[in-house]
Formats: C-alpha cells, sequence, structure tokens
C-alpha cells in the first residue's frame, strides 16, 4: 500500500543519544494515517515513559521502519521502565514496525490495546524482562513475524521471548499470527519459554517458528475455553531445560520438529482441561521421554496420529493415567508406549532419519529410504503438505518430512 506521505527521520549527530531518543519518540507519536517514517542508523536512547498510541486504518496504516540500509536502535539508560509501549490507555491500530533493533530497557515491547499491530524484522533482544509481551490488555490481530528475539531477561528476570495473553483468561491475544521467529537463549531466567500463549487466546496460528536453548518450554500453548482453536505448525523447537513443546488442548498441531527437552512434548490440564487436540504428523526425538501425555484419558476428541516418536532411554509414549478415547492411528515409535495398546508400529534407530542427532546438533528428519517411517501414515489424518511445505502423496510417510 503506497503511504500518503514519507518522512525521513536522521539522526543528528550533534546531538545525544538521549536528546535524539526524545526528539524520535516525539516523531513517532505525531504520526497520522497513510504516514511512513523511515529512521536512519544511530542509537536512539529514550529516556521516558514512550507509549505509541496512534490509529491507522486498513485503507492508510502508520509505517515505523528503518531507512533502507539503516539500523536504527532503540533503547533506555536503565531498566527502570519498558523500551517501548504501545496501546497503552487508549486504542492502537493498523500499525507496522519493521527494521528495528530494540534493547536494554526492562520488558522491551509491551502492547496493551492493540489490534492490526505488526511486528516485522526487527531485532529484539539483551532486556531486562520479556521480548515482546502482550498480558495486560486484550489483543487482536497482532502479525509478529520474521523477529530475531533473544536474551530478553537477565537472572531474576522471567525472561520470556514471547509473552502473549494472561493467566487465567484475564487477557486474551485472539486471531493473530506468530511466524518465522527465531528466539533463542532464555537460560539463567526464572521461567524463560520461548513463545508463551496463555489460557484463553484463540484462533492463533503459531507456525514456522525457530525456537532453541530454553529454560522453560519452547512453545507453550494453553487452552481457548471453548472459544476456538490455535494452530501450531510447521515450528523446529529444541534444546529446553523443560519440556520442549507443551500443549493443553484446543489445538492443532502438525508438522513440527520437536527435540532435545526434559521431555520432548507434553499435553496436560493446566488452567483448563486437555480436550480436543490434534497431534498428527510430527518428529519428535529425545534422549529422554518423547510424549508425554498425562491428562487425555476419556477426554473429548483426542487425536494422536502419524507422528514418529523416538527416544533414546525412556518412553516414546506415555500415557500415565490411560488412553481410553483416544485416537491412535500410523504412529512409528522408538521406546515403549505406556497407557495403550495399538496404533503404532516400531521403528529401529536414528538411522531411521536422514541425519538426525540425539542431541539435536543434525535435525534433518526426512526418513531414510529404507525407513520404517516411508508410508506409514494413516490416511484418515493425511496433512496434505509436510514441514517444508512439500506435497505429501499417499500414502504418506509418517512424521514432519515426507520423503521425495
Amino acid at each position: 500500500m503506497t503511504p500518503t506521505q514519507t518522512i525521513s527521520f536522521n539522526y543528528n549527530s550533534a546531538q545525544t543519544p538521549t536528546q535524539n531518543g526524545a526528539a524520535l519518540a516525539a516523531a513517532i507519536n505525531a504520526l497520522t494515517p497513510g504516514q511512513r517514517l523511515e529512521i536512519g542508523t544511530g542509537t536512539y536512547s529514550i529516556n521516558m515513559w514512550f507509549n505509541v498510541v496512534l490509529q491507522g486504518s486498513a485503507a492508510a496504516p502508520i509505517w515505523i521502519v528503518a531507512a533502507a540500509g539503516a539500523t536504527p536502535v532503540l533503547t533506555r539508560p536503565d531498566a527502570a521502565q519498558n523500551v517501548m509501549n504501545v496501546g497503552s490507555g487508549s486504542p492502537t491500530a493498523y500499525v507496522c514496525f519493521r527494521g528495528l533493533e530494540i534493547t536494554g530497557g526492562d520488558d522491551l515491547i509491551k502492547l496493551y490495546q492493540c489490534s492490526n499491530v505488526w511486528i516485522d524484522q526487527c531485532h529484539i533482544h539483551d532486556g531486562s524482562g520479556v521480548g515482546i509481551a502482550a498480558n495486560s490488555a486484550n489483543t487482536s490481530y497482532l502479525y509478529i513475524t520474521r523477529n530475531h528475539i533473544h536474551h530478553p531477561g537477565l537472572p531474576g528476570d522471567t525472561g520470556e521471548c514471547l509473552y502473549l495473553g494472561a493467566n487465567n483468561s484475564a487477557v486474551r491475544m485472539t486471531n493473530s499470527i506468530v511466524a518465522l521467529n527465531h528466539c533463542h537463549d532464555t537460560y539463567g531466567t526464572t521461567q524463560g519459554d520461548g513463545i508463551e500463549v496463555k489460557q484463553g487466546s484463540y484462533g492463533n496460528l503459531i507456525a514456522e517458528n525457530h525456537v532453541h536453548d530454553t529454560n522453560y518450554p519452547g512453545i507453550l500453548v494453553y487452552g481457548t475455553d471453548a472459544l476456538g482453536i490455535n494452530i501450531i505448525e510447521r515450528n523446529v523447537v529444541y534444546a529446553s531445560n523443560d519440556n520442549t513443546m507443551q500443549v493443553q488442548g484446543e489445538a492443532v498441531v502438525r508438522n513440527n520438529l520437536i527435540m532435545d527437552g526434559a521431555t520432548a512434548f507434553a499435553s496436560t490440564d493446566h488452567q483448563g482441561l486437555t480436550t480436543n487436540l490434534q497431534v498428527v504428523h510430527n518428529t519428535i526425538v529425545n534422549v529422554a521421554r518423547a510424549a508425554n501425555l498425562s491428562s487425555w484419558n476419556g477426554r473429548a476428541g483426542m487425536v494422536w496420529a502419524n507422528n514418529a516418536c523416538y527416544s533414546q532411554t525412556a518412553e516414546s509414549i506415555r500415557f500415565p493415567n490411560g488412553s481410553s478415547g483416544v485416537t491412535l492411528a500410523g504412529n512409528v515409535v522408538l521406546g515403549p508406549v505406556v497407557g495403550a495398546s495399538s496404533g503404532w508400529t516400531n521403528g529401529t534407530g536414528l538411522a531411521d532419519f536422514t541425519n538426525v542427532t540425539w542431541n539435536a546438533a543434525n535435525r534433518d528428519g526426512t526418513p531414510s529410504a529404507a525407513s520404517p517411517l516411508n508410508a506409514a501414515a494413516n490416511a484418515a489424518y493425511f496433512v496434505s503438505s509436510d514441514i517444508n511445505g512439500a506435497a505429501r502423496t499417499a500414502p504418506a510417510d509418517t512424521g514432519a518430512f515426507e520423503r521425495p
């Protein structure tokens, strides 16, 4: 969409970083619908409560972007406040932030009353709280895409890369897309999830993210209070001190590669009951337990199909409380299955994949030529494309990858 006006904002080398920061904050909050602000290279230290409150429209959005080839850095001189707040006290809509580097401060970006806000291709790192938090007001139609988020908190901070929604449905994120982000290195914080979507948030797509080296789960998604579903697909998640991926319910989990955690995939009651959860065509590889499904017994709409579940030392699939009513089909496992009696065939080892290691250093889960994963999927739970977007043909391969 062509802006009505493009405004260049260049760093003034005759002024201090704090003076430049104050000038930039004023320029941002003076924008009107249809304007595009292009920011030049420089470190803009914003030593104030910086709150972006802007109202664009679908026909005239507001763009706040790095100038071509520029690296504008937004920061603070201390951690007394967040670097940037958006929509606190008044709604903000149809605004795009693109290509900015945001570092320092408490939370790096805090979203409040936001809808149709796009955060794209930003480098968000080294704060004293959370990378992007949307946990203080309801948000909708957020687009958080192609960002590099790492080291969001220090020891003693909660340290999530993305904290979306609030506990017990107090605040919801709805109808939003979180995709193509690289989130990593939250070790040493008190929590340190990679991408966390809280109870009651629904209608969200969590897709094609690369998440690793997290203290808590790389991806943690709660339930939706029966208001809709979330879709979690084509993510590569590994190296967690906790469960690598944890999903409570009311979701479709498909075409993910999940590796290297205390447990690779876990699903349990938390702030709501586990129900209506379909986990299909995932590749799950772990030294310890591959999948722990502790609250699936007797619940409605539970499907575990066409998954490759490989454990080196423990259970491939564990239903500690039973699996009554659960649909199991087309799975290939390495390691014992506990609490169920059918719905899988046995794999032979990591040679079943093209190039996978237990420590997730190598992650090509494409079935090898003689793999038992080949053509092992159940047709009733066929997914038309794989983790890489390649078309599947029937009979499909079990797991996230389709062999060419």
